[in-house]
């Protein structure tokens, strides 16, 4: 072999849960993402191990995103879910009973959705221990994030934060896992110095990084992004890989854009008679988004060609074994002129595999499959592997990026959302008094600086400020930022005047109820 390829998927949604109300639409996300890309990638590798195959991947599990997997309400609501899509779809057979290209399709989401919902089943309901059980098998490797998925470089001038944010994030994998994660991938891939001190704190080994953060890291590596470099303190830096993002990603040239495979906007809760979709829609007092989508790509035109499956399918195929050429070439070409083999490091967000290109799971299997079988340049690793085997590494300390863009930090700081920040800082600071002022204090008063601690991490969550750049749901995000800071506020009041609600307590446990085992003391 000449070289080391290694996919990481980053899979992460934001915490989202609502008790309160019977359905709500921002839950949704987590359904669409089990139905279509979660439990998917899932059977994937089930069919990898059945065929013997010794296959690796990495994925990111988010703690916001496993918080949520493990949430009886959540599944609950979820089975409840999957079950209308299986209704809608019984509908949709007998209405296009004489349309065949429809029915045909019909059919199709039919059949998915009874996969989908016999796996979901046959794992108990419960995606973290499936996931867990192939790490275990060696053929996954888990990695983390922050607990609440925080730009680390925002949080920069309260290091406790980022302190909090990083080990919080290590306990809860211990708690889903069983063992400390190896690595993580820092929210929106974005460092800043300072913060694999925490990361060697909390005994992570790497992480991963956009490519300019290796190319301008001091000094210049040497294997640019073919290979880690160590920072100061010890943890290896992993860089991007360009080409094989750009094959990906390129809103030109990415492969998700060809005209052959399923168009996501296109779906029958537009399409349809909205009395004849209301009841299975997201909310029932508007059009949304169900599942069933009838319609390909086709091109710029309005008018869209019905998608065609088998044809969608050889799109796939064909763009797995140009991925496959095109590393192969590259990793030939790397290791004609270094003098060590080349890492190649192809981060993908993991809702892209399924969700955003339906697709994308199939692409998938072809090119693991493909370089399983059908190629002898590369082989296929997971970063702590590549690390084991080559722990001799440049030291050099990577600079400041992220993988948003212009490289830094613009989407998530930016006349839509620099409001946000002043606030938090105020929390920040008082967070770590409290955590300073209570050395022993009362089970009531834990309680509340637990609750404090979660009201706190979940307003920094890097997702509100991102949703209020790009617009989706802006006033669903303003309200979230408002309610945890104000609830922060609040339980910060309560504690200072040593007069602490117990029932009012309870109702915000049973509401933001992740990371049950937080430790406060963190902050201080």
């Amino acid at each position: 072999m000449q070289g080391y390829l290694s996919l990481v998927l980053h899979a992460h949604l934001p915490f989202v849960r609502h008790p309160e109300h019977d359905k709500f639409l921002e839950e949704n996300w987590l359904f669409e993402a089990i139905t279509e890309t979660y439990v998917p990638l899932i059977r994937t590798m089930e069919r990898w191990l059945r065929d013997g195959m010794d296959t690796r991947l990495t994925l990111t599990l988010t703690p916001t995103l496993c918080s949520m997997l493990l949430d009886p309400l959540l599944q609950d609501r979820y089975v409840r879910h999957l079950s209308g899509l299986i209704e809608l779809a019984e509908k949709e057979i007998h209405r296009t009973h004489w349309d065949k290209p429809f029915h045909d399709l019909a059919l199709l989401y039919h059949r998915r959705f009874l996969d989908v919902r016999d796996s979901y089943f046959a794992c108990g309901r419960n995606l973290v221990a499936a996931f867990r059980q192939f790490q275990e098998l060696g053929k996954l490797e888990i990695i983390t994030s922050a607990a609440t998925h925080a730009l680390l470089p925002l949080l920069a001038n309260h290091p406790p934060s980022i302190r909090a944010q990083l080990l919080v994030a290590r306990d809860h994998y211990r708690s889903c896992f069983g063992r400390d994660p190896r690595g993580i991938w820092l929210p929106e891939c974005a460092y800043v110095d300072g913060v694999d001190i925490v990361l060697q704190e909390a005994n992570i080994r790497w992480f991963v990084t956009d490519t300019h953060g290796i190319l301008n890291a001091r000094p210049r590596p040497r294997y640019g992004v073919f290979a880690p470099i160590f920072t100061p303190n010890g943890i290896a830096a992993i860089g991007r890989d360009l080409d094989s993002a750009k094959q990906v990603w390129s809103k030109n040239e990415g492969y998700p854009g060809d005209s052959r495979y399923r168009d996501f906007y296109r779906d029958v809760g537009f399409d349809l008679d909205f009395d004849y979709v209301k009841p299975h829609l997201p909310a029932s007092d508007k059009r949304g988004f169900t599942g069933i989508k009838y319609y390909r790509i086709t091109g710029d035109s309005p008018d869209k060609q019905v998608y065609d499956r088998h044809a969608a399918l050889e799109a796939a195929a064909d763009h797995a074994q140009h991925f496959l050429e095109a590393r192969m070439g590259q990793i030939r070409r790397l290791a004609a002129i270094l003098d060590r083999p080349p890492l190649l490091l192809s981060p993908y967000d993991a809702e892209l595999f399924g969700h955003w290109w339906y697709e994308g799971p199939e692409f998938l299997d072809f090119f693991v499959r493909k370089a399983y079988y059908d190629q002898d340049v590369f082989t296929l690793v997971t970063p702590s592997e590549y690390l084991e085997s080559h722990p001799t590494q440049q030291v050099a300390t990577p600079s400041a990026s992220s993988w948003g863009e212009e490289g830094y930090w613009r989407v998530w700081l930016n006349e839509t959302n620099e409001w946000i920040y002043p606030h938090l800082q105020v929390a920040q600071e008082r967070m770590t008094e409290l955590a300073r002022r209570f050395e022993n204090p009362t089970p009531l008063q834990v309680r509340a600086l637990r609750q404090a601690g979660r009201e706190l991490l979940l307003a920094q969550a890097s997702d509100w400020p991102f949703i209020l750049r790009t617009g989706t749901s802006p006033e669903y995000a303003r309200k979230r930022v408002k309610d945890h800071l104000l609830r922060f506020i609040a339980l910060h009041d309560q504690l200072t005047r040593a007069s602490v609600d117990a029932a009012w307590l309870g109702e915000l446990e049973s509401r933001d109820n992740l990371f049950p085992e937080i430790n406060y003391r963190y902050w201080a």
